[in-house]
């Protein structure tokens, strides 16, 4: 048994694996976000209303913890101050 599992009337309960899609989808909401670095090729796909970009150029989008794609820059030190300032704490996704 790992440190992450709980045990429960005797029951080994992951908390990961017993999380429901749907909750997972909400976990962090308005509080955590990611930054993913991109390129502008990606660009369409996460922002639709984005001007059209020069190919190869390297780029950093700020994610909602459910993926959501909130902004786009061409700095990660941007990126993180838009989330602070939008009080939501950066985490490390790999």
């Amino acid at each position: 048994m790992t440190e992450d599992n709980v045990v429960n009337e005797g029951n080994v309960i992951n908390p990961a694996s017993d999380m429901t899609p749907e909750a997972l989808a909400h976990l962090g909401e308005g509080h955590i976000a990611y930054v993913k670095q991109i390129r502008s090729e990606d660009v369409p796909g996460l922002f639709p209303t984005a001007p059209q970009m020069s190919p190869g150029l390297k780029l950093f989008a700020l994610h909602a913890a459910n993926g959501a794609p909130i902004m786009l820059t061409d700095s990660l030190e941007a990126a993180i101050a838009s989330a602070w300032s939008n009080e939501l704490q950066t985490v490390s996704v790999h």
